[in-house]
């Protein structure tokens, strides 16, 4: 018999990028990509292994901006359109590279992959959430809610109204698109602060994840650290990340994304293949961008781009299958040593962003579907397992009071508040007040409501804790300080337009169109709690 769980759980989340005002927006690409390479093959990989009669289990957040995008008919359209580009451009890659075997094969290994691809976009009617879906019906899936707009919920406590809508807002998304309330909730950035836990049970969620020193560091200290949930006082659960398990696969530096035979990221066709010939495939302005077509292998870390030895799929699936083996091996060890020293089944939760599995791993589903098939076959110490069936069957837990954490850098709230960033959050509490204030109104009229509702969109959007990250990593600060700007001047001009009673109604509708996430969205959910 089984004496430990082992919980895996993937956080599938982008920030909200849909502009249907513009032919071309590279940022839209965030979505192209990581359906590519990461969400049609988890689908893929949940087929093989249903397929085969394994009994997998997995837990998977769909945050609401990512639901929202994938359901979005011009996205989806816009989709199709990059994905037959990619098709074309491998193609032609095929017959560019005929007397170089090793680069002509691994054109075909991209051909053969778009093409499974294209069938599984085709097969699914261009629904992906829907696919999903179905391995949730078959509970193979578990998948749990995040915030609104993946809001960073710590910097709004002073505020309850706006963290009570992001936590209202996306409970009500997750029922009208799954059928049902949802069970957990993976708080954006895995940032807690005391008191929460009260606005997650009022809104019927049963548990949270959070990072490990938010569990380590509760009141009083949990006997079995995160290898147990805790119970806070309100009943809800929270789960802490196991970092041993997580650095394994998280890590570049000691984990296996690392390793050599693996397929390297940051060498891209659409930034090393002759201009001319690349030019059709890459942005309309002729400025270069990755196009998802890589030839190398990492090779070394000591080594420049330029000396990178070519890539082959085939080793690389034989290393992903080791690493499963190893990991597989690692968590037999743990749980044992575990159950050992606590005289009861521990749990080992080990939560990932979704997008390393397939985007910047390009190896991870194949280790997943190794994962999931050798622990079905070669082991018995642990049973994987959803959070909420863990839940089910073992109804007593400590109770404490979870610590202030996030798994940002150094594990607080810095990352997100710092001198990149600090500039937002003064705008940001102005327009939680103003909306706190204009929701005690009942609108007029239709056109009122409307207004009201579209300045709830603006501001949820603009309190996305996506615009803060990128701003602190340096990457596409440009963007995300325009979109932090427009939806603030959108919401404050519906602001004004509201308390002159001048609203243009034009306008409106043109923004409710490029915003149109939470069609269903009512503004009273700010009202005071």
């Amino acid at each position: 018999m089984a004496i430990g769980y082992v919980a895996l759980v993937l956080h599938a989340h982008l920030p909200f990028v849909r502009h249907p005002e513009s032919n071309y927006v590279l940022e839209e690409e965030w979505l192209y990509e990581a359906i590519t390479e990461t969400y049609i093959p988890l689908l893929q990989v949940f087929e093989g292994l249903k397929r085969d009669g394994i009994d997998f289990k997995i837990t998977m957040s769909m945050t609401p901006p990512l639901v929202s995008m994938l359901r979005d008919p011009l996205l989806q359209e816009r989709y199709s359109q990059h994905l037959a580009k990619l098709e074309e451009l491998a193609e032609l890659e095929v017959e560019h590279n005929t007397h170089h075997g090793h680069l002509k094969y691994l054109a075909e290994h991209y051909v053969s992959s778009f093409s499974n691809t294209r069938k599984t976009w085709d097969r699914y009617h261009r629904d992906l959430v829907t696919a999903f879906k179905r391995f949730q019906d078959s509970n193979n899936l578990e998948i749990i809610t995040c915030g609104a707009t993946h809001a960073y919920l710590p910097l709004m406590k002073m505020y309850p109204q706006a963290v009570w809508a992001q936590i209202q807002v996306a409970c009500e998304h997750y029922e009208e698109t799954f059928g049902n309330l949802p069970r957990g909730i993976w708080l954006p950035e895995c940032a807690y602060y005391e008191g929460l836990e009260r606005m997650l049970a009022d809104a019927g969620l049963r548990y949270f994840l959070t990072d490990g020193h938010g569990i380590l560091c509760a009141r009083p200290r949990p006997r079995f650290g995160t290898y147990t949930p805790i119970f806070t006082e309100t009943g809800v659960a929270a789960f802490g990340r196991d970092h041993e398990s997580s650095q394994q696969v998280w890590s570049s530096e000691v984990g296996y994304p690392g390793t050599p035979e693996y397929r390297e990221f940051y060498k891209d066709l659409g930034w090393e293949a002759e201009y001319n010939y690349i030019k059709p495939y890459i942005m309309p302005n002729g400025q270069r961008k990755n196009i998802g077509i890589k030839y190398h292998k990492i090779t070394s870390r000591d080594l420049g781009l330029s000396d990178k030895a070519l890539y082959d799929p085939y080793w690389a699936r034989k290393k992903a299958s080791e690493h499963a083996e190893d990991f597989m091996y690692n968590r037999k060890c743990q749980v044992e040593h575990l159950q050992g020293v606590m005289q009861r089944p521990p749990i080992v939760v080990s939560p990932y962003d979704a997008e390393l599995f397939g985007h910047w791993w390009y190896e991870g589903p194949w280790f997943l579907d190794y994962l999931f098939r050798k622990s079905w076959y070669d082991q018995d110490l642990y049973n994987l397992t959803h959070l909420a069936d863990y839940l089910r069957d073992n109804t007593t837990q400590q109770v404490c009071r979870p610590s202030q954490s996030s798994w940002g850098y150094r594990g607080f709230h810095e990352y997100w508040l710092n001198e990149t960033n600090a500039w937002i959050y003064p705008h940001l509490h102005k327009a939680a007040e103003r909306m706190i204030e204009i929701s005690s109104r009942e609108a007029s009229d239709i056109l009122e409501e409307k207004a009201f509702n579209q300045a709830t969109r603006e501001l949820l959007l603009a309190q996305s804790s996506d615009w803060a990250f990128i701003m602190r990593t340096k990457t596409m600060v440009p963007y995300a300080i325009r979109r932090t700007r427009s939806h603030l001047m959108r919401f404050n001009k519906l602001y004004e337009d509201i308390k002159t009673d001048k609203i243009d109604s034009g306008w409106l509708e043109k923004v409710e169109y490029i915003d149109n996430i939470f069609p269903n969205i009512n503004y009273r959910v700010y009202r005071p709690l």
